[in-house]
C-alpha cells in the first residue's frame, strides 16, 4: 500500500537547518526557490531529499520525487498549475531536463 504523503514527510530528512533551495537550469538561471515556510515545507522536505540522495534533480531524482508526493501527485496530473512543484518533476520527466540544487542553511 503506498503511504501518504503525510506519512510520507515523517520520514524525510530534517529541513530545520534549511532557509531554502534554489533550483538551476543548464544554463545556470534561477528556475525556482523553494523556501522553508508554511505552505511550501512539504515540497522543500521532498527537493531535500531528491538533493541528498541525487545530487541534482534529473528524470530518475524526479520520478522518485513523484512517488515521495503520493496521492498530491495525481491531484497534480489532474489540475496542471496547481502544485507547481509537483508539475516541476513531471516536467523533468517528460523531458529528461536536470536541475542543480544550491540549499541555503538559516
Amino acid at each position: 500500500m503506498t503511504q501518504s504523503f503525510k506519512q510520507v514527510l515523517k520520514v524525510l530528512p530534517d529541513i530545520e537547518h534549511i532557509d531554502k533551495i534554489n533550483l538551476y537550469d543548464q544554463n545556470d538561471n534561477l528556475v525556482v526557490v523553494i523556501e522553508n515556510m508554511q505552505g511550501t515545507q512539504g515540497s522543500l522536505k521532498v527537493y531535500f531529499y531528491l538533493y541528498k540522495n541525487f545530487k541534482k534533480i534529473n528524470s530518475a531524482a524526479a520520478q522518485k520525487g513523484l512517488e515521495l508526493f503520493s496521492e498530491h501527485t495525481a491531484e497534480a496530473k489532474k489540475n496542471p498549475g496547481s502544485h507547481p512543484n509537483i508539475d516541476r518533476l513531471i516536467n523533468i520527466v517528460k523531458t529528461n531536463d536536470t536541475l542543480r540544487v544550491k540549499t541555503i542553511l538559516r
